[in-house]
């Protein structure tokens, strides 16, 4: 059903004298635990000023993205869930949607405050219909300690060379552990993929041009281009000082944070927390992925990330759809990017920013070309996810358990045996995507694919 359709339903309830004056609680699902303070203290605050009648809590689940997304199917099918569910983008948020979950918002207004793109996150693959309002996109790339880098007379890297001759020096000094990564844990296997595999990649595969290669099948994950980037985060785990093969995640930014180590792998979802840990003891300082070579045209992991859905069983979605009409407002844009320092807006506003080191992020977005991460359209429909699996080989490559070429030719006969694209053809026949809800064949899917990638590059240089 529409969403028009259930508030007309609740307002009429209400002109039949079943409206009561009490106001309306609503409460917010989420990952990011890290946010509840900027949450309490600001945007509710904001909106409930201007909404009264609507009391809202931020309810996230304090165990983190891995947990939240476990449990959040369970809390939707028993009833439990928020009102208001914080959503990932494509297949894990389709998937939700495609079970009746998430509200249909194909018809609000406001969604015509974002591109056409920053929506493609959240939609059918057809387009057709819309389940969340876009919020924000995330960058990766590394933070550093200025100090440090001043003391040896370290400009900040461009090229491969220059970032491994940084990291030797830092090395060779002593003062400074050169690079806080740790190789247990979260940081070898989600946390590496993402800031460091999926990070450092686009540089390689060059972008859109190679994730829409690896979906229309001419190029593959044992592909030297795919490969190479396994090859450096192989050579970074020398440059993690002593302890490094022992320290996880959160020991990793806590070693960056007190001033012992002078690199980070940083995603900009991490800066709020880095700034207040750091608490101005040294000043810092962000740098792009460093290209292979001198000349070579540079590329960044602009990442559609985070939206905003309804649940489709909320009891108060004529109250969600006021929340959600603000989420898509200039206001919420302009409070929550500068609240939450790395969440980059998805609206067509233009959003002045504070924060530096966030206004140096975007800047990269000017030279670089911008590129989401490889799998997560269409390469997640399997299980376990071609995401998942790169976590899987990230740990394995920084610890030397398996080679970079070895990781790679897993994860690419893993995808030859699902994904039609990468299968060699017994006889020619048309290709329909996997659990794609459009039929259409293999070039027609290419050329989907290529406009699709098109406007999210546009999109996120606008």
């Amino acid at each position: 059903m529409k969403l028009s359709i259930a508030i007309a339903a609740l307002t009429a309830s209400a002109a039949n004298g079943q409206a009561t004056d009490a106001p309306t609680a609503l409460c917010i699902e989420s990952w990011r635990y890290q946010d509840q303070a900027s949450w309490d203290s600001t945007l509710i605050p904001a909106f409930e000023a201007k909404h009264p009648n609507i009391k809202v809590t931020f309810a996230p689940n304090l165990d983190g993205s891995a947990a939240y997304y476990d449990q959040l199917p369970t809390q939707l099918a028993n009833g439990t869930a928020c009102d208001l569910i914080t959503a990932r983008p494509f297949d894990t948020s389709l998937e939700l949607f495609n079970k009746g979950y998430l509200e249909d918002v194909t018809d609000m207004p406001v969604l015509d405050n974002f591109s056409k793109t920053a929506k493609t996150a959240w939609q059918t693959d057809d387009g057709k219909i819309t389940f969340a309002v876009p919020m924000a996109s995330v960058i990766t790339g590394f933070i550093y300690n200025k100090d440090a880098f001043d003391a040896l007379a370290i400009e900040t890297p461009e090229t491969q060379d220059d970032f491994y001759a940084a990291l030797d020096k830092l090395k060779e000094d002593g003062t400074f552990i050169p690079l806080a990564m740790g190789r247990t844990g979260d940081f070898a296997h989600a946390y590496g993929s993402e800031k460091g595999f999926m990070s450092i990649g686009p540089n390689y595969w060059k972008g859109e041009e190679g994730r829409l290669a690896l979906l229309d099948g001419s190029e593959k994950l044992t592909d030297e281009q795919w490969v190479d980037p396994w090859r450096q985060l192989l050579k970074w785990a020398s440059y993690t000082g002593d302890n490094g093969m022992s320290l996880t995640q959160e020991e990793s930014m806590e070693l960056f944070m007190s001033g012992a180590a002078a690199v980070y792998p940083v995603g900009s979802w991490e800066l709020h927390d880095l700034e207040e840990g750091v608490n101005g003891t040294f000043p810092m300082g962000v740098f792009k992925p460093p290209v292979p070579a001198e000349g070579n045209q540079c590329y960044i992991q602009d990442h559609i990330d985070m939206a905003m859905a309804m649940n489709a069983a909320s009891p108060h979605k004529e109250a969600a759809q006021t929340f959600l009409d603000w989420v898509g407002s200039e206001e919420f844009s302009t409070l929550y990017a500068n609240e939450l320092p790395g969440f980059f807006p998805l609206s067509t506003f233009k959003v002045s920013v504070s924060d530096k080191l966030q206004n140096d992020m975007m800047s990269w977005r000017e030279d670089c070309e911008s590129s989401i991460r490889p799998f997560f359209q269409f390469l997640d429909r399997h299980d376990p996810t071609t995401t998942a699996q790169s976590f899987t080989a990230c740990g394995e490559v920084i610890n030397g358990v398996k080679s970079p070429e070895e990781a790679a030719a897993e994860m690419q006969a893993v995808l030859e045996t699902w994904y039609e694209p990468h299968q060699i053809p017994t006889k020619p026949s048309p290709f329909t995507p996997p659990s794609l809800s459009s039929a259409f064949t293999a070039v027609a899917f290419k050329s989907f694919a290529m406009t699709v990638a098109a406007v999210i590059l546009g999109a996120l240089l606008e």
